[in-house]
């Protein structure tokens, strides 16, 4: 009896040591980015190159830096219709850690994955932040595509069951294209992001419409999302209650295009 107090006592003196183990930061940030065959090479290199450049850039460290914690812990996944994690969760408080995670990042190839799944990306990016080792003020994922759901579960419950968990999802739809480019482009993909994919506090859509802006909204998301501001361009908090778009507009498109 006096040998299990003794454990008892010692497995509860441990329980803060292991909790504290988590390293706190400002933001857990899910980098979550389409790489769906529906974008050529050129454009997979320039969405590549953007993010590599935009956490190397003086605006984004300074917000880092700003923070509470002054550090942010971020992972970088690749998704279609399967998702893949290119860069591991990693701490990043100044340029040398930055560069590090940007270095690491550009030496892995470019590919392409078939299907456009967001339900699947999403929920592959919730789990991310399960024992990931940092416990975050918030927790984000950012999300990137070109395209609606078609492949997966719908779209829609899956968010909302993220949104349950106290998540944030952001999104940056990439219409560099025009609509009729696959089967699956639809005109009107940033409401599809804002009324379908985005959520939380603060959430917001930056769409992106000419290559040239690439680079620069992949930086500006990033700031607003690490510093935690609410910019003045889609809001989750403006969208309207119900949906201005149909969220099953890919899955119907698929249908369609598989009909004989």
């Amino acid at each position: 009896m006096r040998l299990r107090a003794v454990l008892a006592g010692l497995v509860v003196a441990a329980l803060p040591t292991a909790l504290s183990a988590q390293t706190p930061v400002d933001v857990e940030l899910v980098l979550a980015v389409d790489v769906s065959q529906s974008m050529d090479l050129g454009e997979h290199e320039l969405q590549r190159r953007g993010y590599i450049e935009a956490l190397l850039h003086p605006q984004v460290l300074s917000a880092i830096q700003s923070g509470i914690y002054g550090r942010v812990a971020i992972t970088y996944v690749e998704w279609g219709a399967s998702q893949s994690v290119m860069t591991p969760w990693t701490l990043i408080e100044d340029a040398n850690s930055a560069g590090r995670f940007a270095e690491a990042l550009a030496s892995q190839p470019i590919r392409t994955i078939h299907g456009t799944s967001i339900s699947g990306a999403l929920a592959f990016a919730a789990s991310q932040f399960e024992a990931n080792g940092y416990e975050g003020i918030r927790q984000v994922i950012d999300v990137s595509g070109d395209g609606p759901n078609s492949s997966g579960p719908p779209v829609v419950p899956t968010r909302d069951a993220v949104l349950e968990r106290g998540l944030i999802i952001n999104g940056l739809p990439i219409m560099l294209r025009e609509p009729a480019y696959t089967f699956y482009s639809i005109p009107d993909l940033d409401l599809y992001y804002a009324d379908c994919v985005i959520g939380g506090p603060g959430s917001f859509v930056l769409p992106v419409d000419d290559p040239s802006q690439l680079a620069d909204a992949v930086r500006q998301k990033l700031v607003l999302e690490i510093a935690g501001t609410s910019p003045r361009l889609t809001p989750a908090a403006e969208s309207a209650k119900t949906p201005r778009i149909d969220c099953l507009i890919g899955e119907k498109l698929r249908r369609r295009w598989q009909e004989p």
